[in-house]
């Protein structure tokens, strides 16, 4: 009889500690973070990269601190190869991803996205002489690069006038509009801001001119469901957008 008793004792403390965590668990879930693990893939200038002094810089980490800043948790901005960081995220390895990452009907399957926060779509790059220029019909009667299968060598096929020519590397239209072999390239707000204003050899060189003309839109990946993380992001990042800092982000990092 004592050990059934002893026995009763024990299933009831542990059915209490379970219940515990349980409700401990549930406050994790559903309180409001103070802290937010946040993976990006630093090898993308000028969104995201390793500077000189082994720091983790470019739009999306000023980004990502300001809307610490504004929703008021701490961040921790984690190095992450792409090839398995929507694995982590979705193994809860850290909250989110802010990685240029551009919200795709496929990838809205599988992970929820922030308020978009940056028209990352195709504009045009031209060199820095050029005059009477502001988008790509501007150009009619000459040759304009841009890397084969992309959007942007699309955009150039169909506008009229056009002399649309492929590469397979955009760094090869690049060399050709240098050395005024082309008149123009098309290429996404990132890249093209890469090698107009990060790259030595191209910055004095060429310009980008006008605003994109399509729409492809990055935005802050979480764990599908995961209102707890996406509402404090979403709250930091429209403070931030109604402060104008997205504009001066753009202004420093892709002008």
């Amino acid at each position: 009889m004592i050990h059934k008793l002893m026995r009763a004792i024990i299933a009831v403390g542990m059915a209490a500690l379970l219940a515990a965590a349980f409700v401990s668990c549930q406050a994790e879930e559903t309180g409001r973070p103070e802290r937010l693990v946040i993976a990006t893939d630093a090898t993308w200038p000028p969104m995201q990269y390793v500077d000189e002094n082994r720091e983790i810089v470019g739009f999306d980490i000023d980004l990502i601190n300001a809307i610490g800043e504004a929703a008021d948790v701490e961040i921790e901005v984690r190095n992450t190869a792409w090839d398995g960081i929507f694995a982590g995220l979705l193994n809860r390895d850290y909250d989110a991803v802010i990685s240029s990452v551009t919200i795709t009907e496929d990838r809205q399957r599988t992970m929820d996205f922030s308020t978009p926060y940056l028209n990352a779509g195709q504009v045009l790059i031209v060199r820095s002489e050029t005059e009477g220029v502001s988008e790509l019909a501007d150009l009619a009667g000459q040759a304009v690069g841009a890397q084969i299968g992309t959007t942007g060598f699309f955009e150039v096929q169909n506008t009229a006038g056009i002399e649309a020519l492929s590469y397979d590397e955009i760094g090869l239209a690049i060399e050709d509009l240098a050395n005024g072999q082309i008149a123009g390239v098309v290429a996404d707000t990132p890249i093209a801001a890469n090698y107009v204003l990060q790259n030595e050899n191209y910055r004095d060189q060429l310009m980008i001119v006008g605003e994109p003309f399509t729409e492809e839109y990055f935005g802050i990946a979480v764990r599908q469901g995961n209102e707890r993380v996406l509402s404090v992001i979403n709250e930091g990042l429209e403070a931030v957008i109604a402060a104008g800092l997205i504009e001066e982000l753009e202004d420093k990092w892709l002008r």
